[in-house]
This record gives C-alpha cells, sequence and structure tokens, in this order.
C-alpha cells in the first residue's frame, strides 16, 4: 500500500505516521534501512515513535529494537518481537515501573512489523505488512 504525504525519518531518527484507519506506525532509519512496527505500544499503548532506538548487541542478534518510552520494554524493529526492557534512571526509570506494573497481564505481546520500500524514481513510500 502506498502512503502518501510522509517523509522517511533520517539516519538514526524515528518518525510516527498516522493514515488510514486509526493505522499508526512507528517508522526507523538505522544505517540507511527502513524499518516500522506499530506505533502504539502493545503493553501500554503509549507512542512507539517517541521512543529509543537500540542497537545494542546485549539485546541479542533481533536488533536494532525500539524501547517504548514510557514502559521501556523493547520490540524488534525487523521482527515485531518483544524483548528485554531498557534499563532507565531516575525520573523515566521510576515512570517505567510503574507503567510495567500497571500493565503486567500483555508484558508478551509483539507489535506488527511492517517492510518498508521507497520508488527511488518516484519518490513514493511504500508499507506492507510482514
Amino acid at each position: 500500500q502506498e502512503i502518501t504525504g510522509v517523509t522517511l525519518p533520517a539516519e538514526g531518527k524515528i518518525k510516527g505516521w498516522e493514515f488510514g484507519e486509526n493505522q499508526r506506525i512507528a517508522c526507523a532509519n538505522v544505517d540507511g534501512n527502513f524499518y516500522a512496527v506499530d506505533g502504539t505500544c502493545p503493553r501500554c499503548a503509549f507512542d512507539l515513535y517517541k521512543g529509543t532506538i537500540v542497537t545494542d548487541e546485549a539485546f541479542g542478534p533481533d536488533i536494532p529494537r525500539v524501547a517504548c518510552p514510557t514502559c521501556a520494554t523493547t520490540f524488534s524493529l525487523r521482527t515485531g518481537k518483544h524483548g528485554p526492557a531498557l534499563k532507565r534512571t531516575g525520573l523515566a526509570g521510576f515512570v517505567g515501573g510503574l507503567a510495567k506494573t500497571a500493565t503486567a497481564n500483555d508484558a508478551s505481546k509483539d507489535a506488527k512489523a511492517f517492510i518498508i520500500t521507497r520508488d527511488e524514481e518516484t519518490g513514493q513510500v511504500f508499507c506492507k505488512e510482514r
């Protein structure tokens, strides 16, 4: 499906897109490759496109990942699989701890993953579910 009216994120950045029937996607650019997952965290329903891109190999082979800015759960940008939480300190760590406690039942939900392509000639952006 073609997505109109969107711009792709710059290297190392993540952007949120909203289109269609309440469809929200978080698209990230990691090393020139575009990855996308649901724009809403399956665990706490916060905006994943406001999250942190994680490329640390300590998170396993399924990187890059996006860490939810609220509950800190990470999701593979390649597959959408949930994984270990990003350790945060200070207020962000405190809020993440509260969010995890409040949403413990949905701790193992995965996010939908999408394939993002761009036609180099026309600049059109396409998205399909993985």
